[in-house]
């Protein structure tokens, strides 16, 4: 048995790795996330009912508790025990659904707080008749002077339950147990839920006895020895067989007294003899710590499994808006902006198209004569920057709403990517209501920003009255029309046309600041649109990182639990 010291130092450990399991949060639904949740549940419950309970009390009395199957007779066994009517029993099903703990008097201080079974409330004294049916959250603590100190006996509701909430607080109260005294009968001792849930006592290192009930005499031997034979195939060769056969009830509602006189003679014998008694104890608890290692390596592949997918969500929304940037800034290069109304309006303002014919044979000419159609009348340069703000808000509009679709398609086909979407109380899948109208505004913002650029670029008196004759409002259009020059993605004769473009602007330009002045303003204008659009874009982003953000996820989630565990293994 560990010493007090010992005990002390795991207890440490076991607190430890018991703040981590309950930290250890899987909201993504994973897959193999179901046996995860119910294994960090089980884990927690047993640290909390059993394991840290025992170790800081390794003296408390020995909890047997009762359980079984529906209609094995566990009340009515544990009744016939103590000889008085401590638990309700009968026909109707389920006959226990507040557990029962019976306790001999002196051992009160144990079971009063919430020492064990801390989730529990507690109420004393036997029930009356249908009081407290159905409550799952309290433990009715009886004494009795049959039970010697040292042992108490818990009578907990069916394993089969028909009602779920039964089953799992038996299962819970199981993992509480320093003894497992299953109660079965010869008609359903094979069934397939006791033998599960023995398996697990057999992985765990739990105590285990079994009590044979309702045994015909005849079959007595061949039932044991069945039984027998199915347990060492288990692991469980030292689990003791009570066998009971079947007999008529006492007026009392109690099994005979020769019958149980062997197992309550066990029972009495572990109470007073406190070496047996902790022999018992250390199996269970030390079963209990070594079955520590799989269920939380189980937790620490969950966790990583979650941080994983957690990861793969938050690139998915990432990826498609910074697609979506990277098609905006592609539309500004490729010559997206310079189709249909834009060249049609770039036309007007520089001329008719026997202006284009001249591109080829001199641009200084051509230049010239703009130079002097400006000079001496402004160009109707308005038309032009509203069909390019038209341009640019469709182009960074239609990127803005397609990203949303991609990213929600991404999402629905990563694991626990359709769940958030659901949960989610925007819908993930379309853009924000007012993105067009924030659109709008960056554009119309972006523009002023180019007619700033121009402004600081044509501070000296020369280049000022340079932009003065040809209006500043014309050469920022201009600019921006620099700006998106290209004749990438152009087919046939619009090749031409934005070539031209390009030249023709260019030279406007330079002709004003010189060609080094005018290819640092077009790249700034470009990078000024770039950077707006990419925190429009993150605003839009915001709204996955913040579903993404309630996921009580981290990532060192794994590696807590795996040290965690690590120092309890290192100090058992």
């Amino acid at each position: 048995m560990l010493s007090p010291d010992d005990a002390t130092v795991m207890v440490g450990a076991v607190s430890t790795l018991r703040e981590q399991v309950s930290a250890a949060a899987l909201p993504l639904d994973v897959p193999d996330v179901a046996t995860a949740r119910a294994t960090r549940a089980a884990l927690l419950s047993q640290l909390d009912d059993y394991v840290l309970p025992r170790l800081r009390s390794l003296d408390a009395p020995l909890l047997a508790v009762v359980g079984g199957s529906t209609g094995a007779g566990k009340s009515t066994l544990v009744n016939s025990v103590v000889d008085a009517d401590v638990s309700a029993s009968g026909v109707l099903r389920p006959t226990t659904t507040v557990p029962v703990l019976v306790h001999h008097p002196d051992d009160e201080k144990w079971f009063l707080d919430d020492r064990v079974l801390p989730g529990l409330s507690r109420t004393t004294g036997v029930a009356a008749p249908n009081e407290g049916a159905g409550d799952t959250t309290t433990l009715r603590l009886v004494t009795s002077r049959s039970l010697p100190p040292g042992m108490a006996l818990l009578d907990a509701p069916d394993i089969d339950s028909v009602v779920s909430a039964n089953r799992a607080l038996a299962g819970q109260l199981l993992s509480a147990a320093d003894l497992w005294l299953f109660v079965t009968t010869a008609a359903r001792y094979a069934d397939a839920v006791p033998w599960e849930l023995l398996r697990q006592a057999s992985d765990r290192g739990t105590a285990v006895a079994i009590v044979l009930d309702r045994v015909p005499p005849e079959a007595m031997s061949d039932i044991r020895s069945h039984l027998a034979h199915m347990l060492r195939e288990q692991g469980l060769s030292t689990a003791p067989i009570f066998g009971i056969p079947e007999a008529t009830l006492s007026p009392q509602g109690r099994l005979p007294e020769g019958d149980v006189a062997r197992l309550r003679s066990w029972l009495t014998a572990l109470a007073s003899d406190s070496r047996a008694r902790s022999v018992i104890v250390r199996q269970t608890l030390e079963g209990a710590l070594g079955s520590l290692d799989d269920r939380a390596a189980l937790l620490v592949t969950a966790s990583e499994h979650q941080a994983d997918a957690l990861a793969k969500l938050e690139r998915a929304a990432e990826d498609a808006y910074a697609a979506a940037l990277q098609n905006v800034e592609q539309g500004m290069t490729d010559g997206t902006l310079l189709r249909g109304e834009v060249l049609a309006r770039w036309q007007e303002y520089v001329g008719t198209g026997e202006f284009f014919k001249q591109v080829e044979s001199t641009v200084s000419k051509v230049r010239d004569r703009i130079t002097a159609a400006l000079k001496g009348a402004p160009a109707p340069s308005g038309n032009l920057g509203e069909a390019l703000q038209t341009g640019v808000a469709a182009l960074v509009l239609a990127q803005g709403q397609g990203a949303p679709l991609v990213a929600a398609r991404a999402w629905r086909g990563l694991p626990g990517g359709d769940a958030l979407m659901e949960r989610s109380e925007v819908d993930l899948a379309k853009p924000s209501p007012d993105l067009a109208v924030r659109v709008e505004r960056l554009v119309r913002d972006w523009q002023g920003d180019v007619l700033d650029l121009v402004r600081r670029e044509g501070k000296d008196r020369r280049t000022t009255a340079r932009i003065a004759a040809y209006g500043l409002n014309g050469v920022g259009v201009i600019l921006m029309l620099v700006a998106f020059a290209h004749t990438g993605g152009l087919v046939g004769a619009e090749v031409g046309i934005a070539g031209g473009t390009a030249v023709l602007a260019q030279k406007v330009l330079e002709a004003i600041f010189g060609d080094q002045a005018v290819r640092d303003m077009a790249r700034k204008a470009r990078q000024n649109l770039l950077t707006r659009v990419r925190d429009l874009y993150a605003v839009e982003q915001a709204r996955y990182d913040a579903v993404l953000g309630d996921v009580d996820v981290t990532t060192d989630q794994a590696r807590r639990l795996a040290d965690a565990a690590a120092a309890v293994k290192a100090v058992r």
